[in-house]
């Protein structure tokens, strides 16, 4: 069963980070917002999201959806594991809390037509990286903003790993993977990941104009 969306209170610091991203997605299409977790919530999940990979419960991940699936590692070389807000760890859960909350905010705010979210764990082992693509699939385009959430410690600019977001054709934008940084864009914005020099974590996700489960009908 859906649970129901609880307000915003005015006083939390949730509600004045889903202010600055509101704004800055209306202004650029795209928002960067830093400890977006706390300490303690941040280490929790990566110590998690490390453990899932060392268990080996990612799989390679592969391009496209449904019929156009397929893998190619000269595209994309992390391995993922899909996260199900129904049946999922509890460590998950307020996260995944968070981030109803805040598509809730976009949507009333930024008048998105946000219904759903989808996301996953996502893992870049040393020396791959994902090609300049857009998430908003042309047979199923039901992603209207997408986000990164990072879990990489003491990440350093040698590690490389950089998300590269290109707003216009004259223009590109540079984030690098900091541990609790969230960035979001919208789903239809070309971006790439650029070669991992060190292991990379991060929680990715799609928000949706459309139920997670009506997406592949």
């Amino acid at each position: 069963m859906r649970q129901h969306l609880r307000p915003f209170d005015s006083s939390a610091p949730l509600r004045l980070t889903a202010e600055k991203i509101a704004s800055e997605l209306s202004q650029n299409s795209y928002s960067v917002t830093d400890q977006f977790l706390s300490p303690d919530e941040f280490e929790t999940l990566k110590d998690y999201v490390k453990k899932l990979k060392e268990e080996e419960h990612l799989k390679k991940a592969g391009i496209g959806k449904q019929q156009s699936f397929q893998i190619d590692r000269e595209i994309r070389g992390d391995y993922i594991r899909w996260i199900d807000p129904q049946n999922e760890e509890e460590i998950f859960l307020p996260l995944l809390e968070r981030m109803r909350i805040l598509m809730d905010y976009l949507n009333r705010t930024c008048f998105l037509g946000l219904k759903d979210f989808e996301t996953h764990v996502a893992y870049y082992p040393e020396n791959t990286f994902y090609r300049r693509h857009v998430d908003r699939f042309q047979q199923n385009a039901h992603r209207v903003v997408s986000f990164v959430l990072y879990l990489n410690a003491d990440w350093k600019p040698d590690d490389g790993g950089e998300l590269v977001l290109y707003p216009t054709d004259d223009q590109l934008l540079e984030i690098a993977p900091v541990g609790g940084r969230l960035a979001m864009f919208l789903s239809d914005m070309p971006h790439e990941v650029l070669e991992s020099y060190s292991g990379r974590y991060s929680i990715t996700g799609w928000m949706l104009n459309q139920l997670k489960e009506l997406t592949f009908l």
